[in-house]
């Protein structure tokens, strides 16, 4: 605002209205403090507003409120503003600028004397005691101000990853468990996620013997693009049972299915897979053979594809067995021979 948008004042009547407020709270052992000014006209229209912290770590909330006086007086009279109430919600505030009370303490004195020398530049500045139900305008700016200045200066917690050990991660960097409250760094989350997905095994809580299953919706900020499209295949691949999984035979799709989906859309083997639209033999798990039944594809087919040799070969290495019924290749851990399928 500038000097000339000012209204004149009226002769006896200050036309302008200072409130002003100085705040002080404790967080994580440190104090904070901010003041607030408001300066309105005789409508309560608010003409000029202004916030700020104090940075003094022994600072009194008696000093807070006369600094915020000392601004808005300074900012008064650099506006060319004459005559103007000074509101006062707190009573020592309102005794000593009445001079109805002296200040004992040196700084309350000497920031006393910085406030009558800025009042003698202006024609003339009443001091008014609010009451409880008037509203002081700066209360807001000053809550604004101390906010601010907490979420700025507060250090960030650190915590510890019990994967990694790392005892010096900000706490926004932890990720939590919804169901279990156990807490990791983000970076070995993914990372375990990533093992799980590859193994094919549930996503658990990474904590020892912790059963706690994790959600892709509390992980998907986590995820890589290769990990949300390998999750969601998973969630894909864990909602069709095992005997009715179909996948598109073409090595460079390998798309799952639904059995039941597929034999709703047509009668007889001959499908196309929904991603790549190459057709192949539901029966026969291969590409469609065309004008061919699938046991005369078979007869000419005898020898497995290169692909299927080396899954043979690997699996005969490795004392693998496949189920007969589901045609899975099974890996015994422990236990009897005998296999039933999923």
């Amino acid at each position: 605002m500038e000097k000339d948008d000012l209204e004149v004042e009226p002769a006896g009547k200050p036309l302008y209205r200072l409130y002003f407020k100085g705040l002080v709270t404790e967080e994580k052992a440190m104090l904070f403090a901010a003041f607030g000014v408001a300066i309105c006209g005789d409508k309560e229209d608010l003409l000029f507003d202004m916030k700020g912290p104090i940075h003094d770590p022994a600072i009194t909330l008696l000093e807070a409120e006369l600094i915020a006086l000392k601004s808005g007086l300074s900012q008064a009279v650099s506006l060319g503003i004459n005559h103007i109430s000074i509101c006062c919600d707190h009573d020592q505030i309102f005794e000593l600028v009445t001079g109805r009370s002296t200040p004992e303490q040196e700084n309350i004195a000497l920031l006393m004397l910085d406030v009558q020398g800025i009042r003698k530049s202006l024609t003339s500045s009443i001091p008014v005691l609010l009451t409880r139900d008037q509203s002081n305008f700066a209360y807001e700016f000053a809550i604004e101000a101390i906010s601010s200045d907490i979420i700025i200066d507060i250090p960030s917690q650190k915590e510890t990853c019990n994967i990694c050990l790392n005892d010096d991660i900000n706490a926004d960097q932890m990720f939590s468990v919804d169901k279990c409250g156990h807490m990791f760094c983000s970076e070995c989350v993914k990372r375990h996620i990533e093992v799980r997905l590859l193994e094919g095994s549930l996503i658990r809580c990474p904590d020892y013997r912790c059963i706690s299953l994790l959600t892709y919706g509390s992980c998907v900020n986590l995820l890589t693009p290769k990990l949300k499209e390998m999750w969601e295949q998973k969630t894909k691949e864990d909602s069709i049972p095992v005997t009715n999984r179909v996948y598109c035979p073409n090595p460079r799709c390998s798309t799952l299915m639904s059995e039941t989906e597929l034999s709703e859309l047509i009668i007889g083997f001959r499908r196309c897979c929904v991603k790549c639209g190459e057709p192949f033999c539901t029966k026969c798990k291969v590409p469609w053979h065309n004008n061919l039944l699938c046991d005369q594809y078979k007869r000419l087919h005898p020898n497995p594809t290169e692909n299927d040799g080396k899954l043979k070969g690997l699996a005969n290495e490795k004392s693998w067995r496949q189920c007969s019924k589901c045609k899975h290749m099974i890996e015994r851990s422990s236990g009897c021979l005998s296999v039933i399928c999923r």
